[in-house]
């Protein structure tokens, strides 16, 4: 059986008392999440969930993620976990797109959640703390879970390259088994190992490294639903925490923090960082304040979120993204296909067991992104005589803010709805604390017009709150190419205010 839903039974047969949840002072061990998740199932079930039947989640860090997860895999379905601060048009397009049958959201995000579900054509569960335990009473527990290949879809995971509409990363049970299993190993976690959870689990960053790490090496998640920095430092203290992963905005915080000496932290020995590049002066600060090494790593939703990591047994080169992991292999190419020069860039490209089926019913899109059978990532690398590897430039357009991915082409969109917009072009803006922000270039028709203010609520109203563009300025023309198409490397950008 392949099924990665038989990693939490297995672990609740050899571990069955160990400790596998904890959210302040609720703890699950692996007996107690195996038995809730078993009824869950049951739960999804009763809503008319079949193997290879798609399943909404839009969950936060809080326990009934990892049961409504680990229940849709064992009766065989598949995983949409999405973003809770999607809007209405967000939650629709994702479950639309996926076919979900059902969605699956929090109390929180209720609205969203059920008008989206409405629009696409999906049954909705809503998640309320004490409702839900009481349905998962009245629930009949799935005890086994379904039979899956290796090569059947477990995941789909949203993204978006710099063209077109967010495309699903299909991941399989084996590209999810692959990514848990290499992270378990890189950080040498095990039954004793505790992960501080609070980057969010529906991100392919925690869902591979944190939540799947930590159920393959039978050790303990302490969820944390929101990053605040004195909230992860007691938490570290409190539950003795082994292991942080973070993107480098969460590193920052932390370092910086005025409470962090007197929090003891003396627990933890290894942390990961990803999602951009960490600052070397972050890196070694909080080397030294923590007493923990900071390891940087590199993946995408559509390599299970894994690639490349810095060993924690070979030397560190502060901002490398390290050497391949596990059975990956990765060529730098120039635009003609041919392999560069050690030190010259490149376009990286990876193949191996991380990397997804491709994109969920989008075969043109897969064709073109995965070429001669090689994953084409549109990052452009340099490689040193060691084999370790550096980011040079991103994908083309893409914004990283705090974190968070952060893709021009849909604000755009959203920005030419508006009745006084002709042009428009979203960029990444300098910011010291979240190392880039949203800015919009506006162009207006001919004798319409409108405020900077104005746009930036129209947009806020349609997507999640962290991609609207704070930094909007006015322009009379944008800068072109003789196909007309928009110069976005000669379009001057204000500093973020």
């Amino acid at each position: 059986m392949t099924n990665f839903a038989q990693e939490l039974a297995d672990a609740a047969a050899q571990e069955p008392d160990r400790p596998a949840v904890r959210l302040d002072q609720l703890t699950l061990t692996y007996s107690q999440l195996s038995a809730a998740v078993a009824h869950t199932a049951g739960l999804l079930r009763a809503h008319g969930i079949e193997p290879g039947d798609r399943v909404g989640m839009q969950l936060p860090n809080v326990p009934y993620f990892p049961l409504v997860y680990f229940a849709a895999l064992r009766l065989g379905a598949v995983v949409v976990p999405m973003n809770p601060l999607l809007v209405e048009r967000e939650v629709a397009y994702q479950l639309g797109d996926s076919g979900a049958k059902l969605m699956v959201g929090w109390q929180d995000f209720e609205r969203a959640a059920r008008a989206g579900s409405e629009q696409a054509g999906s049954d909705c569960l809503i998640v309320e703390v004490g409702g839900f335990e009481q349905l998962l009473t009245r629930s009949v527990a799935v005890e086994e879970p379904a039979d899956r290949r290796d090569s059947d879809t477990a995941v789909i995971i949203y993204t978006s390259g710099t063209t077109g509409a967010p495309k699903g990363a299909a991941l399989t049970h084996a590209n999810v088994r692959a990514g848990a299993t290499v992270a378990r190993d890189l950080i040498d976690a095990g039954p004793d190992s505790v992960a501080v959870a609070v980057l969010p689990l529906f991100h392919v960053f925690g869902m591979n490294s944190v939540l799947n790490c930590t159920v393959r090496a039978r050790g303990l998640m302490t969820l944390v639903p929101r990053f605040e920095p004195d909230k992860v430092l007691e938490v570290i203290e409190r539950d003795h925490a082994t292991s942080f992963a973070g993107v480098p905005t969460m590193y920052a915080a932390l370092l910086h923090h005025p409470d962090r000496e007197r929090r003891d932290s003396s627990s933890l020995t290894l942390c990961v960082s990803g999602g951009a590049a960490l600052p070397v002066e972050v890196l070694r600060g909080f080397d030294e304040a923590f007493g923990a090494k900071v390891l940087e790593g590199y993946g995408l939703s559509e390599t299970t979120g894994m690639a490349t990591f810095n060993p924690p047994d070979r030397e560190r080169k502060p901002g490398s993204i390290g050497v391949p992991v596990g059975d990956t292999e990765i060529r730098l190419v120039d635009d003609d296909g041919n392999e560069v020069a050690v030190g010259d860039p490149g376009e990286l490209l990876i193949r191996g067991s991380f990397v997804m089926r491709g994109y969920w019913d989008r075969d043109e899109a897969t064709a073109e992104v995965m070429r001669d059978g090689w994953l084409h990532t549109g990052d452009i690398a340099t490689v040193d005589a060691d084999g370790y590897y550096y980011i040079v430039d991103r994908k083309k357009d893409m914004i990283i803010r705090g974190g968070f991915n952060v893709y021009p082409r849909e604000l755009e969109e959203v920005l030419y709805e508006h009745p006084a917009v002709r042009e428009a072009a979203v960029v990444g803006v300098s910011d010291d604390r979240l190392g880039e922000e949203v800015g919009a270039v506006v162009v207006l028709k001919q004798g319409e017009s409108t405020s900077a203010e104005e746009l930036r609520e129209f947009v806020r109203e349609r997507v999640a709150a962290y991609k609207y563009p704070r930094v909007i300025w006015f322009a009379d023309e944008l800068p072109k190419g003789p196909t007309g198409k928009i110069l976005k490397r000669e379009i001057e950008r204000p500093e973020a205010t």
